[in-house]
């Protein structure tokens, strides 16, 4: 059995701007990202999961066209509570510092910790692992960095710097008994790094 896990391609929004679960589009680039990750799949029929917001679901729609898409609020990004869609470099330091000191584990304001995030998300892909079936799961970096850090037992402090996932890599993750190991399939940054952090 094999699961793949494939993150949105680029969205929509300038550099340096904090954003989780806002619904951002899609660039003018999608079309061409689309045809970069399709060689990358199986060509077996898959159950489609994804993220509802729409850079994931008009990928997950471009990709398995004649697949229905099954959407799971719990397959979101991290919600970015007071901070989402302002400058990272704008919110306060008093306010940011405890969430840069251990972000694993503080809130975002009126959001979520990256602790709570991969606890959802760990459950959701364990209901879709005990389903059985090929799968893939179209999400965001937080997502997938949540899975691999499970399924490879990565402390959460850190999988940024374990799993680079650049936006539309693919990663297959085979299921054997018990065993479950990943590859990293396609990888490619048009962007450069990405920087979701304060500059200072």
């Amino acid at each position: 059995m094999e699961i793949y896990l494939i993150r949105h391609t680029t969205p929509n929004i300038e550099k340096g701007i904090c954003y989780g679960q806002t619904d951002l589009d899609v660039t003018e680039s999608f079309e061409d990202e689309v045809t970069s990750i399709r060689p990358h799949l199986p060509a077996t029929l898959l159950k489609v999961y994804s993220s509802p917001l729409q850079r994931c679901k008009k990928l997950a729609e471009a990709l398995f066209e004649t697949n229905p898409v099954e959407c799971h609020n719990d397959l979101m990004e991290l919600n970015c509570g007071d901070w989402e869609m302002q400058k990272w470099d704008d919110i306060p330091k008093a306010e940011i510092q405890p969430w840069m000191d251990d972000f694993v584990n503080v809130m975002v304001p009126n959001g979520e910790s990256y602790v709570t995030l991969y606890e959802r998300v760990v459950a959701r892909f364990e209901a879709i692992r005990a389903l059985g079936e090929p799968a893939v799961i179209v999400a965001h970096g937080g997502v997938l960095r949540s899975i691999l850090s499970y399924i490879t037992q990565t402390p959460l402090k850190e999988s940024f710097d374990v799993f680079t996932l650049h936006y539309g890599c693919v990663v297959k993750i085979e299921i054997a008994a018990d065993q479950l190991k990943h590859s990293l399939l396609y990888n490619h940054s048009l962007q450069g790094k990405e920087w979701h952090r304060p500059t200072a």
